[in-house]
């Protein structure tokens, strides 16, 4: 049987989403590679996103994410905000760690959110990732999560 990625769900004008993106081949990001990659995330928090929360693992990253409007009733998409942090980043990437070649899986997986009790379960899951992954006893202990208080 043929692999299928998931097709991204259609985007709602002011919608919130869980995106999650994947290191190519599971690629092993090291310590200055996922510092790098969540300043990329950060770069245009509040330009034309608001990102609530976010986490960069070895392999993956997690983000729950508004965009903004671009224009009169027109807002940035997740495919454009994805766009420019994996290409940046990407090519970043082999000034701090040994990597020659594709840093990202094609596509994402994301989730709208539908509700504020999903939001909630959804933030409290990235918050909860490091944890689960052994990376540390407490999440704010992992230099790789942000959120917004």
């Amino acid at each position: 049987m043929a692999y299928k990625k998931p097709l991204p769900q259609l985007e709602v004008k002011g919608g919130t989403y869980f995106v999650t993106f994947n290191t190519y081949d599971r690629l092993e990001l090291n310590y200055e590679a996922r510092k790098l990659v969540l300043d990329c995330c950060l770069f245009f928090h509040e330009k034309r996103y608001f990102l609530y929360t976010g986490v960069v693992m070895s392999d993956h990253v997690h983000l729950l994410i508004k965009p903004y409007e671009k224009s009169e009733n027109k807002y940035w998409s997740i495919g454009s905000i994805l766009h420019s942090i994996k290409s940046y980043s990407a090519k970043q990437i082999p000034q701090v760690m040994k990597h020659i070649g594709k840093v990202w899986q094609d596509g994402r997986y994301d989730i709208l959110m539908k509700n504020n009790q999903q939001f909630l379960n959804t933030w409290e899951y990235i918050k909860e990732n490091p944890v689960k992954a052994k990376y540390v006893n407490k999440e704010e202990n992992y230099p790789f999560l942000w959120e917004v208080f």
